[in-house]
């Protein structure tokens, strides 16, 4: 049961291609945005789709693999835990970040 602790899984679209970066400890770093959409209909009989959007980083080998496979639009599932940090913005505001650290992701099919 202590993997059930902070698991998340989705199944969803890349927003963007991922923005990798390599940093000084020869480490590289993926960040990628994630759609996931449910439909339901409303009181009125209405069709109505709402998207969520999730925010993933991706470490070493994972980001490695991103970088080479993954491009906007392409269908993928993820496992992960949920993080949550803050930093200071050049303008001295508190921000705060909700992102899912991805241990594994699976490439599910190309755009569209």
């Amino acid at each position: 049961m202590n993997s059930l602790r902070n698991s998340v899984r989705l199944v969803g679209n890349l927003g963007m291609d991922p923005d990798v970066r390599n940093l000084d400890s020869n480490k590289k770093v993926a960040r990628l945005s994630l759609a996931t959409s449910e439909s339901y209909k409303n009181d009125k009989g209405e069709k109505v789709t709402d998207t969520q959007w999730h925010n993933l980083v991706l470490w070493g080998n994972q980001a490695k693999f991103a970088e080479e496979d993954l491009k906007k639009g392409d269908s993928i599932a993820v496992d992960g835990k949920l993080t949550n940090r803050n930093y200071t913005d050049k303008d001295g505001i508190k921000r705060y970040v909700c992102e899912v650290v991805v241990n594994e992701f699976i490439k599910l099919g190309g755009r569209g």
